[in-house]
């Protein structure tokens, strides 16, 4: 991942303008391992999918599953192409969206909007990104991270009430005009937005599954169990997390009903941590911390951040 990615040690909190609220250098890692590293989607896909192919394991592409009957022997699964087989444990990392969630729990945990969405795009990496920089607005936030030497990505946060669905042909033009008051790097990537600039248009919304996470030899991980605002870790690195301790539990000598109920309540503390911390950065940076003093804040951030990262950085 780091010959992929860009790797970094800090955190920028600016203006608007692009002056400096804080530097937060990152407590995360150590050693050889940099506490920060930045990848693309696509990079990570290749990744992994290399590691899952050199594992020897079959990926089937483009069915899901039709029907999922869960015995004392095994789970009888029969897919949307056909296919049927039995299986010892059924996994699902199916996300935010999750059908597998709703087969076991029905619709008791289904999505909450938290009333703002995110606007994302890929662009050319400035010289001066080389790590998160983020940018407090008025009513809205913007960020700029590099995902390599060549590449970045812009987030800008911004309160859409309702939860709106917009045509995509409208979002190069709604995002300029949500971005008219950022000035230094954030006006540089707005200002070269076209009206053929790929924009994704996501709502922020969260999932917090309480645990256990599964019923019988199905089980749910991931954003299918706990799913956040991306303010202090990132769903993918989550759900990697989850697919090593659910290895670990399975593969020890105990029942599995046992090692799926040792999964959930192991993973459970640091999922609720991230929903919780999330969601109230979300909300002071959207409602209160653009009122505070420079000093205050730089402070604030500081300690928090130190916080965030200490719990972080201890094992999953």
């Amino acid at each position: 991942m780091a010959a992929e990615g860009f790797a970094f040690h800090r955190r920028f909190f600016r203006n608007s303008q692009g002056g400096l609220r804080a530097e937060v250098p990152s407590l995360l890692g150590g050693g050889d391992v940099p506490p920060n590293i930045a990848l693309s989607r696509p990079a990570l896909h290749r990744i992994l999918n290399g590691a899952a192919d050199r594992a020897g394991a079959k990926i089937v592409m483009g069915c899901s599953i039709a029907e999922l009957n869960d015995g004392p022997h095994g789970v009888d699964v029969t897919f949307t192409d056909g296919r049927a087989d039995r299986y010892d444990l059924v996994v699902g990392f199916d996300g935010l969206r999750s059908p597998l969630r709703r087969r076991l729990f029905g619709d008791a945990y289904e999505p909450t909007f938290t009333g703002y969405s995110v606007w994302r795009l890929t662009c050319p990496r400035l010289p001066t990104i080389d790590c998160i920089t983020l940018y407090q607005g008025e009513h809205s936030k913007a960020g700029l991270c590099p995902l390599g030497d060549d590449e970045m990505y812009l987030l800008h946060v911004t309160a859409e009430p309702g939860n709106p669905r917009y045509d995509p042909a409208s979002f190069p033009d709604m995002l300029i005009e949500r971005m008219r008051e950022y000035g230094a790097e954030p006006a540089v990537v707005r200002d070269a937005i076209t009206a053929d600039t790929t924009i994704v248009y996501s709502p922020l919304e969260e999932v917090l599954v309480p645990a256990p996470w599964h019923r019988g030899r199905v089980v749910i991980a991931g954003d299918a169990a706990h799913a956040s605002t991306p303010h202090l870790t990132q769903g993918a690195a989550m759900a990697l997390e989850d697919a090593v301790v659910l290895a670990e539990s399975v593969d020890r000598a105990v029942p599995l009903e046992q090692a799926l109920q040792e999964f959930a309540a192991r993973r459970m503390p640091r999922a609720r941590f991230v929903h919780e911390r999330s969601r109230a950065s979300l909300l002071n940076e959207m409602t209160g911390e653009r009122a505070r003093e420079p000093e205050r804040f730089a402070d604030a951030t500081r300690r928090r951040m130190a916080e965030v990262d200490r719990f972080l950085d201890q094992p999953a």
